[in-house]
């Protein structure tokens, strides 16, 4: 995957290409940030960036053999190494990596080793491969992936230069789920507000239940925007998936409720002018502005906190019902 098919992180493609070509590429890597935001596709776009047989400017073509078999993972030249079947990578994988390492490239111009979930790799493993981080063979990076770096050991971390990735933005998020994955819009929308910058965290939920959530969430900020009656709140509250009782509906409300959050925090970024990209739930602005008239910074802010609270009280295993009707009588 080239580096113009990994969405966002636009700062550190620009900053990795062009290292790449002046030759200044730091032999030994540390890509760390929030799982699922594409650390370990930006390692195997340098991979193939740095043995592209026909790079277009500062990315990979993509199509030539050399980047279709690293796309495959065939490549004889990268290697790319993750936790077996016990969650953990094992010193046996790590020495194997190194003596392939020893070696000139077999048809590439450089060897990669990419270590993915790098934390798994145990002390004796991490132990293994000190030397070689602090004088890699000539033609060869190494690449430790992580989403914990301060988890390896201080030696492997003071050996390597550390990438520092972000979370993604919602637009960016649901560009992914709807280009890769096949997502309806609004599924994609839905997944990327609640997914905290993540397309891994995005795809580990039902789409239906984030609309779901979304929509019900939705539902009770506009039916409590003018001050109604209890009646009418009580009944917006009903409306909330899970807003009744027991595990699973105390697991589907906390869903909810983070999808009213999501919705609060764009209310106020809306409110005080933020910029476009931070805003969660863009497909839904026309709804978000007229909410704008009853939700002015300060009751977004009460309401988002009065949220906060209300999922402190269902990790303390409170009444699902008691706190949706508690949380529409705060907002």
């Amino acid at each position: 995957m080239p580096f113009r098919e990994i969405a966002g992180h636009d700062h550190l493609k620009q900053l990795i290409a062009r290292a790449a070509l002046r030759g200044t590429l730091p032999p030994s890597l540390i890509f760390a940030g929030p799982s699922g935001v594409g650390k370990a596709m930006m390692a195997l776009a340098l991979a193939q960036f740095v043995n592209c047989l026909a790079p277009v400017g500062e990315d990979a073509c993509g199509q030539c053999g050399s980047c279709r078999r690293i796309t495959r993972g065939v490549h004889a030249d990268v290697l790319r190494i993750e936790p077996g079947d016990t969650g953990s990578i094992k010193i046996e994988q790590v020495r194997e990596a190194i003596d392939r390492a020893a070696y000139r490239p077999f048809e590439g111009r450089r060897r990669v080793v990419i270590i993915d979930q790098a934390e798994q790799m145990g002390v004796n493993a991490q132990d293994a491969i000190l030397k070689t981080l602090e004088e890699p063979p000539n033609s060869s990076t190494f690449i430790l992936v992580t989403d914990t770096p301060d988890t390896l050991l201080p030696t492997i971390r003071s050996r390597c230069q550390r990438l520092r990735f972000g979370r993604l933005s919602p637009g960016d998020v649901a560009a992914v789920l709807i280009g890769r994955h096949e997502y309806a819009e609004a599924d994609a929308h839905a997944a990327a507000s609640l997914s905290d910058g993540s397309v891994g965290k995005a795809l580990e939920g039902g789409s239906e239940d984030f609309v779901g959530a979304r929509m019900a969430a939705l539902h009770l900020l506009e039916t409590v925007a003018d001050d109604p009656p209890p009646g009418r709140r009580i009944m917006g509250a009903m409306s909330l998936p899970g807003a009744t009782k027991g595990k699973a509906d105390r697991d589907a409300l906390g869903q909810s409720l983070r999808a009213l959050a999501s919705i609060l925090r764009d209310l106020a970024a809306l409110g005080a002018q933020a910029d476009e990209r931070a805003i969660a739930n863009a497909d839904l602005r026309p709804k978000l502005q007229r909410l704008l008239r009853s939700f002015d910074n300060d009751r977004s802010l009460r309401a988002f906190a009065a949220v906060d609270r209300a999922l402190n009280a269902l990790d303390r295993n409170a009444s699902p019902k008691i706190v949706a009707d508690w949380l529409s009588f705060q907002i």
